[in-house]
C-alpha cells in the first residue's frame, strides 16, 4: 500500500466578517513573500559570484516581521509559513535551472494562501469548514470525501469575478498495480480540434469556447474601457467581463475532465507527442488557438487520471517525425502544413492528422516494449 494524495475543489460562501478576514490574510501572505523575497535578491546581488556564501546565508523567516508589522499576529502564522516554504521553493527551482528568478506578487496576480491541517483545526462539519481563525465557513460541497481520506491542507483562493474556493488536499492510502497493457491510444494534437486519436481517426470536436466568447467578450471589454477606472460602475463592468472569462475557463476545463476520462476509461495506455506549447503559439502565430485548447491541462488530467488506475501516459520526442512518415511503408517525406491529405508513394492515402496519430501510437508501443 502506498500514500497518495488527491484534491477536493469546492466553493467557499464566507460572510463579511469572513471575507474581510480573508482580504486580510491574502494582503499579509503578500507582504511577507515580498518582504522574505526583497532580502533575498539583496543577498543574492551582493554574492552572486559566491556561491559558497550564498550557500551558507541564513533568511529570515515571517515571526521578524510581527513587531514592524503587528496586524500580521491578525491572521493564520501557517499561512504566513506557508508563503515562506513556496519561496524556498522558488528560490530552489530558480537555482538549478527549472525557472526565472523569484518575482514579487502584486494585488493583480491571484489572491490565495495555504493552510495546514493541525490538532484538528480543519474539519468538515454540516455544509460547513471549520478553519483557523475563521471559525465555521459555509461551503458548498457537492461531492463527499471519502471517510478514510486523511486532510492534510487548504488553499484559499479568491477569483477575480469575487468568488471563494477551496481546494482541499487529502491522503489515502491505496495499492496500484500496474495493468497489462492491452488496448492502446495514439493522440496527434489538432488545432481545430484539441486532437485526433489513432483508431477510428476521430477527433475531440472540442467546441472552442473562448473563440466563441470572443465577439460577446470584446463588446464587455469595450464598455469597460469607457467607465473611469475605480469608479462604482468600473468596477461593477470588470465583474461582468471577469465572469465570462471565467466562464469560458469552466466550461473548458469541464469539457477536458470529461475527454481525459473518457480516454482513461477506455484505454490501457495513451501515447502523445512532447510538445512546445509556448513555442509553437509563437512560432506559428497560433496563440489565441492553442491557449484556448488547453492542451497542457488536458495532459496533466489525463496522467493523473491514468496513474490512478496502474495505466501510462507515455510522451514521445518531439522531434519524431510523425507528420512526414507513412504509417503503412514508414517511408518519409517532407509535408507543408496546408497539405490536410498525406499520400505516400506506396498508394497509402490518410488524412494527415489520423496518419500522425497512427505513428505516435506504433512509436508508443515500441517504446513500452523497450521499457
Amino acid at each position: 500500500m502506498t500514500k497518495q494524495n488527491k484534491a477536493f475543489k469546492f466553493r467557499l460562501l464566507p460572510n463579511k466578517e469572513q471575507a474581510v478576514l480573508l482580504a486580510k490574510t491574502f494582503g499579509c501572505v503578500r507582504l511577507v513573500y515580498n518582504k522574505m523575497l526583497s532580502e533575498r535578491q539583496e543577498t543574492y546581488e551582493k554574492y552572486r559570484n559566491d556561491k559558497e556564501m550564498l550557500k551558507t546565508q541564513k533568511f529570515p523567516t515571517p515571526a521578524k516581521y510581527k513587531d514592524e508589522f503587528p496586524f500580521l499576529k491578525e491572521v493564520d502564522s501557517l499561512a504566513l509559513a506557508n508563503a515562506q516554504i513556496n519561496l524556498q521553493k522558488a528560490y530552489k527551482n530558480f537555482f538549478e535551472g527549472r525557472s526565472e528568478f523569484p518575482k514579487f506578487k502584486s494585488r493583480k496576480h491571484k489572491q490565495s494562501y495555504t493552510t495546514n491541517r493541525v490538532n484538528g483545526n480543519i474539519e468538515l462539519q454540516d455544509g460547513h469548514i471549520k478553519l483557523p481563525k475563521l471559525k465555521l465557513v459555509k461551503i458548498k460541497q457537492h461531492r463527499e470525501i471519502p471517510a478514510d481520506y486523511k486532510l492534510k491542507s487548504c488553499t484559499i483562493s479568491k477569483t477575480k469575478s469575487g468568488k471563494y474556493y477551496i481546494s482541499i488536499l487529502t491522503e489515502y492510502e491505496k495499492d496500484i498495480k500496474p495493468v497489462s497493457i492491452k488496448k492502446v491510444v495514439g493522440l496527434d494534437f489538432a488545432m481545430d480540434g484539441l486532437y485526433v486519436e489513432s483508431e477510428q481517426g476521430e477527433k475531440a470536436n472540442y467546441p472552442r469556447f473562448y473563440r466563441q466568447s470572443l465577439d460577446k467578450l470584446a463588446k464587455e471589454q469595450r464598455i469597460l474601457s469607457r467607465r473611469k477606472k475605480g469608479s462604482a460602475r468600473w468596477e461593477k463592468q470588470r465583474l461582468k467581463v471577469a465572469e465570462l472569462q471565467e466562464k469560458t475557463a469552466n466550461q473548458r476545463k469541464n469539457f477536458l475532465h470529461h475527454k481525459s476520462k473518457e480516454l482513461a476509461s477506455n484505454y490501457d495506455a495513451v501515447i502523445i507527442e512532447d510538445l512546445d506549447m509556448k513555442g509553437m503559439s509563437q512560432a506559428l502565430h497560433f496563440g489565441k488557438s492553442v491557449h484556448d485548447n488547453g492542451w497542457g491541462m488536458f495532459t496533466t488530467f489525463l496522467s493523473y487520471k491514468l496513474k490512478e488506475q496502474g495505466k501510462q501516459l507515455v510522451k514521445i520526442d518531439k522531434w519524431f517525425p510523425s507528420t512526414k512518415k507513412c504509417s503503412c511503408c514508414g517511408a518519409e517525406k517532407p509535408m507543408k502544413l496546408s497539405e490536410r491529405t498525406y499520400r505516400c508513394s506506396c498508394g497509402y492515402m490518410a488524412e494527415r492528422d489520423y496518419n500522425s496519430a497512427i505513428n505516435i501510437k506504433n512509436e508508443g508501443i515500441r517504446l513500452l516494449a523497450l521499457s
